[in-house]
């Protein structure tokens, strides 16, 4: 019996296949596969075809790492594809015209802030810098202090020229320099939109570096101070003199006098606050900084110690007369309270005997007027900043609360719906009651009521009251707008009182230095009355400075002799820069609140850290 095979052959080897297994072998390689009949799976078919061959992948050594070369490839190729799409886009953004978003123009305040400034520069005395950019003006009075044998001060070169003439007075120089330096504490980024803070802050050194050289800023006691130096006799001598001779700063030849001081309270305690104020401004120059701080007490000792007024008896009074010291002491006293955080200096601010002796208990005619000779209003408004931000409490609330309170009444006396002060038909206030030379005033006032107006909105405060009315702040800054721009030219005559903004303004400032033409003749002292008496405008046009203004009826006269309405002082235009950089730019950019207290220490101890967790 056979068996079978179920896949169809016999279960017996043929006996009769001789063939050897390497030579089946050979003919199952030889065997035609595709004509197989029978329909085979896959594990069959992989029988019958063998391996199949396996495509060998290439590679690319980068070094670091080995990949697919298609993988190579590809990614290169999108990299360059990327590259040529930006590319292709850029072209297309740098040369499809498109539209640009321009900066707003620099308003009225901002364009007539940067002329004022350029005052400064025409005022320098000394070795000019190369940037000083008034063409007409050049080095001058190189010999001051080595001139006069009897100073003790040899190097007395640098500063400013008071107004028109040549004398350097310290008083109303130390007061510009504090306000120009207020100015810049609060309104620091309104200056650097302006694009003149750097330049601010250099005029303001110029004139500290020259204040420190007028007493012995390197001890701790000194017994004078330099006053001014040059002098202007009007009595009509045939000495040479700053009055007497009419020629450019340049050509000045003759001796300077310098007139010191050994009992002069309100002098001192002014160069006080313009170091103290100034220590602040550069406070990130730590060495400078602590030298102004350092002058700044040893003259407030000095005036403390040797009390008298620096004008009295001297030729001073008839031209900055000052009428009291009482008003520097609480001035100089809170700005060395700011620069130092020493309690003394504000426990002496804030003493109510020295407040009552500078005016600050009973009214009178110039009562908040605010001035280089009366100081107390603006010591009052720094001192109401200290009690809006840091509240110290007792014991100086009473009287912080006191000049709080005044500051509000006088505030409140700016406003067109009282009369405490007149106004002239074209809307100009009266703080100086209709005497001459009125605009110097008036530029304080604007730019304290503006300073007011931003302490109380930084204090989320939106007005005040006067007697039972309710004002918004933005009262006060249209009272101040109302008067810049009447100096700007919106008055009766359409006169800007800034010489060099606007079309219209005075051509014939009582100025020696813009009046001479510098055409390298050097004139003798009567030679220059030519140029004194000349009807012609002046050579040179004193940029940026603001004239005395008009009368109390609108009226201006553009004569050059006539001082009363043509000459420009250094406190004037220090007024004028400060109210102008307060209502410049964007009004949402207010104060800076902290900088003046940045040498202040906490009012009240640190509390103490919460004690440990309990464990059991």
């Amino acid at each position: 019996m056979y068996g079978r095979d179920p896949w169809g052959g016999a279960l017996e080897i043929n006996a009769t296949d001789s063939a050897t297994d390497d030579d089946r072998s050979r003919n199952l390689q030889d065997f035609d596969k595709a004509a197989l009949s029978r329909n085979l799976d896959e594990t069959q078919q992989s029988w019958l075809l063998g391996p199949t061959e396996q495509k060998k992948k290439k590679y690319v050594d980068l070094g670091c790492i080995i990949v697919s070369r298609k993988v190579f490839k590809w990614t290169v190729g999108c990299i360059i594809a990327a590259a040529l799409i930006a590319g292709f886009v850029t072209l297309i953004v740098k040369t499809v015209p498109k539209h640009r978003h321009h900066n707003p123009p620099p308003d009225n305040y901002t364009l007539a802030l940067r002329k004022a400034l350029m005052f400064f520069n025409a005022q320098r005395s000394g070795k000019l810098p190369k940037h000083n950019n008034v063409s007409w003006r050049g080095s001058s009075a190189l010999q001051d202090g080595k001139s006069d044998g009897s100073t003790t001060f040899k190097n007395l070169v640098g500063g400013y020229y008071d107004a028109g003439d040549a004398i350097k007075f310290n008083f109303p120089q130390s007061f510009a320099l504090t306000m120009l330096s207020w100015s810049v504490i609060e309104y620091p980024a309104k200056y650097e939109a302006a694009a003149e803070l750097t330049h601010v802050k250099d005029i303001i050194k110029w004139g500290t570096d020259y204040l420190l050289k007028t007493f012995n800023s390197s001890a701790d006691t000194i017994d004078r101070v330099v006053a001014q130096v040059g002098i202007g006799d009007t009595s009509g001598g045939p000495d040479p003199n700053d009055h007497y001779c009419w020629v450019r700063p340049e050509d000045i030849d003759y001796p300077r006098p310098v007139t010191e001081c050994h009992s002069c309270s309100d002098l001192a305690a002014e160069m006080a606050a313009a170091l103290a104020s100034a220590s602040i401004v550069f406070k990130d120059n730590k060495v400078y900084s602590q030298k102004l701080v350092h002058g700044a007490r040893t003259l407030f000792k000095f005036a403390r110690e040797q009390r008298g007024r620096y004008s009295s008896g001297n030729e001073a009074s008839i031209f900055y007369n000052s009428t009291s010291y009482w008003d520097e002491f609480v001035w100089g006293a809170s700005w060395l309270y700011y620069a130092t955080g020493n309690t003394s200096y504000l426990q002496l601010a804030t003493t109510p005997g020295i407040a009552k002796h500078a005016g600050a208990f009973w009214g009178g005619p110039d009562y908040g007027v605010f001035s280089w000779d009366n100081k107390l209003f603006g010591a009052q408004v720094l001192l109401s900043r200290l009690r809006l931000f840091l509240s110290p409490g007792y014991p100086y609330e009473e009287i912080l609360s006191t000049f709080h309170n005044q500051t509000s009444i006088v505030m409140c006396s700016f406003l067109p719906f009282f009369t405490s002060f007149n106004r002239t038909k074209g809307g100009l206030i009266e703080l100086n009651h209709g005497r001459p030379q009125p605009l110097q005033y008036v530029v304080n006032a604007a730019f304290l009521a503006t300073l007011y107006s931003d302490y109380l909105a930084a204090s989320d405060t939106p007005g005040w009251y006067c007697g039972p009315h309710f004002y918004s702040t933005d009262v006060l800054r249209e009272f101040a707008q109302t008067q810049i721009d009447y100096i700007l030219g919106k008055n009766p005559r359409k006169m800007s009182y800034v010489v060099g903004f606007g079309n219209h303004y005075p051509k014939r400032v009582h100025h020696r230095g813009a009046s001479v033409p510098k055409n390298k003749v050097k004139y003798n002292c009567k030679g220059g009355w030519k140029w004194r008496d000349s009807s012609k405008p002046n050579p040179n046009t004193l940029v940026g400075a603001m004239v005395a203004g008009p009368d109390k009826n609108d009226g201006f006269h553009d004569v050059r002799t006539n001082y009363n309405y043509t000459e420009p002082t250094l406190a004037g235009n220090a007024g004028l820069v400060a109210a102008l950089v307060a209502l410049s730019g964007d009004r949402s950019v207010g104060i800076d609140k902290n900088t003046i207290f940045s040498a202040v220490p906490p009012m009240f101890p640190t509390p103490p850290p919460p004690p440990a967790a309990w464990k059991p």
